[in-house]
């Protein structure tokens, strides 16, 4: 509550706050402080010299000092208690009575100083600096000039430092604003409650004249409830005479000293308030009675147009309490008002009411912040778990690779292994090879060095064989290596690769419960329309919704509709029946939960007009296509908009026009009707067709049940389709024109019509069973 209790501009506790007309408050030594003065005309005055609003000083009062000085304790402006910081841009200092309006004078041509605020306040509201008293003024121009009205070249205006509204003043200045005492005495409790200023000095021991000279003050004798000042004798017979105006004047007896925390909170210096000017009804600061009681002693608020008068009424129009003058002879004379105790009662039952609603809200603020701490501590849980799913899951996959890598390893030692054998195997057999070739060829040249002939050729051929055979071991390719040294290994890890880049979090739960928008739910006839959503927060993906329906007899769940949209409307229900819907969201990991059951409940009457769809190309529809006529001389069938198959409706068709005594035929029919001939001439249709004397009832061109008793210009046929006992009857102005009776026939029947151009009907629809119409016996086709 501390927050409401804080003046926007200085950010302390409210003192002697007004209310601004935008139903803002501010304190009035701070509203000094953003009064704006703006000129009228560009002209130039003398220096400023601000007169005060009473007549003068009383006699022997004390002079005030200049503003640019801090006044000497107990001088303050008209009871007030405020510093030189009172002034224009010093209202946060004090507590007085000073200016009502402002004005920015400088020494330039025009006389009049810009709005250049210098000072910025706790809660960010910018404030003019104060203005010093002109030199060479005495303090009581010095004071005239805090309290003085405008002059007339000029206006004051003042912004509401919350909402930026600006008002003018007007010639009482700040004073034309209310004063908030209400607020005023909160604060006062607030200050009292909390103790936040104990250890400050105490007040006087006993209630003191406010306009008393001497020093010290007399004590106070009376209390003038109007006036809200106290005086001593000697004041009271000087300044509140009880003749004249102040007859009417209640003087009671002052009120007991305040407790040290009440006198503590008061404004320094209020206890001993300066003179208000002599003859002056009220004290303008209003600080005097705080110093001797606070709002105690206040029991009968005045009102400030006429300051002898208590509050008495209240206007409508400007919504402020008022006094009986202000009737008789102010500007509420012609206005609206009502008792003041009465209004009173009547906002405070208002308050009470929308601090209920507040009080709600509070509570579900409360509960708000309660999930929100337990989503909180949800998120750390799950943050937690996830990142130890997050890390087992990477060191399953360093596991696997670093398995697979043994495996690939493995298969590059192999390999090795099989080329080196390869290698060394081609060594050993080529050495051999070589030793044996070298080992002949040694051998051979030995043998050619020999000079014996004989011995030569005896050896020669065989030697001659074995050079060759040795020769011939040494084929094409014997020479070649059979293995590479390259290893034929390429390891193909680039997938791999792009899979680890892609690796990221996908959504593989199911979907949550879809939550059934029950303010968009609706029925309409025989048709209902749903509404659902997902509930925030929800990451899971969704693919698309099943939406279940019963037979509306309380029989199983069917499917009525698969696919993305959250809205639906199913059409073709039974009248007067209850069904129950549930829908369930779907994506690729699955079908998620149902969501709760709705109840709804089609309508119990039939409201349609005829279908223009349906209708033959010859038929004229007109009135919102409840009035249907031909423009073909033969006989064309037009269909209602409403299908039914179960329960019992009623509707009626009046004759508008009627001529050359055509038949015109009403029933009920398939959607596959033929449309180009009389209602009941095929088996989609049962239908009565009727001239002026008499009717028939027809089905497949068998003509069964006549009646006597025709139509006219202005005649009524009603049709009553009972499908629970499948029976069909008509009535023509009331009259029952036989019972027909279609067993066994099952399925969707609409209301239908066959006419010609010499006929025109008009369709009521919405009509309960007559009670006067006898239930219809059944009979044959």
């Amino acid at each position: 509550m501390e927050e409401e209790l804080k003046c926007p501009v200085c950010g302390s506790l409210f003192r002697e706050p007004i209310i601004l007309p935008c139903s803002h408050n501010v304190c009035l030594p701070c509203a000094r402080t953003i009064a704006v003065q703006t000129p009228d005309g560009e002209q130039h005055l003398p220096q400023p010299l601000l007169h005060s609003r009473g007549s003068g000083l009383p006699t022997g009062a004390a002079p005030a000092p200049p503003l640019d000085h801090d006044p000497a304790p107990g001088q303050a402006c008209s009871g007030g208690g405020a510093s030189a910081a009172g002034g224009l841009g010093g209202g946060a200092g004090g507590g007085g009575d000073h200016a009502d309006k402002l004005s920015l004078y400088s020494e330039t041509d025009s006389g009049y100083g810009s709005y250049t605020p210098s000072l910025k306040s706790p809660n960010g509201v910018r404030v003019l600096p104060m203005v010093p008293a002109p030199p060479g003024s005495s303090a009581a121009a010095a004071r005239g000039a805090a309290c003085s009205s405008l002059s007339s070249s000029s206006s004051s205006s003042i912004t509401c430092p919350q909402c930026h509204r600006s008002a003018s003043l007007d010639h009482r200045g700040l004073r034309g604003f209310q004063r908030n005492r209400l607020l005023e005495a909160i604060v006062q409790r607030y200050q009292q409650g909390r103790g936040a200023v104990q250890g400050a000095s105490a007040a006087a021991a006993v209630a003191i004249c406010q306009l008393c000279d001497r020093t010290p003050p007399e004590p106070a004798a009376t209390l003038c409830e109007q006036c809200d000042v106290l005086y001593c004798t000697a004041c009271q017979l000087k300044c509140h005479p009880s003749r004249g105006p102040f007859a009417k004047h209640r003087l009671v007896q002052p009120p007991p000293p305040p407790a040290p925390t009440e006198a503590a909170s008061a404004s320094p210096g209020a206890a001993q308030g300066g003179p208000s000017g002599g003859g002056s009804c009220k004290s303008p600061g209003g600080t005097g009675a705080g110093a001797a009681g606070g709002s105690a002693g206040r029991k009968f608020p005045t009102c400030p147009e006429h300051e002898m008068e208590n509050y008495s009424m209240y206007c409508v129009s400007c919504r402020t309490p008022v006094c009986y003058l202000c009737l008789e002879e102010g500007r509420h004379g012609k206005h609206e008002v009502k008792p003041l105790g009465a209004m009173w009662k009547q906002h405070k039952a208002q308050l009470s009411q929308a601090l209920n609603g507040v009080s709600d809200k509070a509570k579900e603020a409360k509960e708000f912040l309660v999930q929100l701490k337990n989503i909180l501590q949800q998120i750390q849980e799950n943050g937690l778990d996830y990142e130890a799913c997050l890390v087992a899951q990477c060191d399953a996959l360093v596991d696997a690779l670093t398995r697979q890598k043994a495996k690939l390893l493995t298969k590059v030692t192999k390999e090795r292994e099989h080329k080196l054998k390869m290698v060394w195997d081609q060594i050993n057999h080529c050495t051999l090879k070589l030793r044996q070739s070298t080992g002949l060829m040694e051998y051979c040249l030995e043998v050619i060095k020999e000079n014996d002939p004989s011995g030569f050729l005896q050896i020669s051929d065989a030697l001659i064989k074995r050079v060759q055979v040795s020769q011939e071991q040494w084929v094409k390719g014997a020479l070649e290596p059979k293995v590479s040294a390259e290893f034929e290994l390429t390891l193909d890890s680039e997938p791999l690769l792009q899979a680890i880049h892609q690796l990221d979090f996908i959504q593989m739960k199911l979907p949550p419960v879809p939550l059934l928008q029950l303010e968009k739910c609706c029925t309409r006839n025989n048709s209902v329309t749903l509404a659902w959503r997902m509930p925030p927060f929800t990451h899971s993906p969704v693919d698309g919704y099943i939406l279940e329906l019963d037979d509306g007899d309380g029989g199983q769940f069917r499917e009525v509709y698969v696919g993305k949209e959250t809205l639906c409307t199913i059409d073709g229900l039974h009248f007067n029946s209850t069904y129950n819907a549930r829908v369930k969201a779907f994506n690729s990991s699955g079908v998620g939960p149902y969501s709760k059951t709705v109840v709804l409940q089609t309508s119990d009457v039939a409201w349609f007009t005829f279908d223009p769809n349906s209708g033959h190309r010859d038929i004229i529809l007109s009135n919102d296509n409840q009035t249907a006529t031909c423009s073909s001389y033969d006989d064309r069938v037009v269909l209602g908009t409403a299908a039914f198959s179960k329960g019992v409706h009623y509707w009626e068709l009046h004759v508008d026009r009627y001529d050359n005594h055509p038949d015109p035929a009403f029933g009920v029919a398939r959607a596959s009707v033929v449309k180009d001939m009389m209602l009941g001439k095929d088996d989609k249709a049962w239908a009565m067709y009727v001239d002026n004397n008499r009717s028939w009832f027809m089905h497949c061109n068998s003509h069964t049940n006549r009646t006597e008793g025709g139509v006219c210009k202005g005649a009524t046929v009603g049709v009553l389709l009972d499908l629970n006992k499948h029976t069909l009857t008509f009535f023509i102005n009331g009259q029952q024109q036989g019972p027909t009776a279609f067993s066994h026939v099952d399925g969707v029947f609409m209301p239908a019509l066959s006419l010609n151009r010499n006929v025109q009907v008009t369709l009521h629809t919405g009509l309960e069973v007559p009670t006067n119409l006898g239930r219809p016996k059944l009979s044959g086709n």
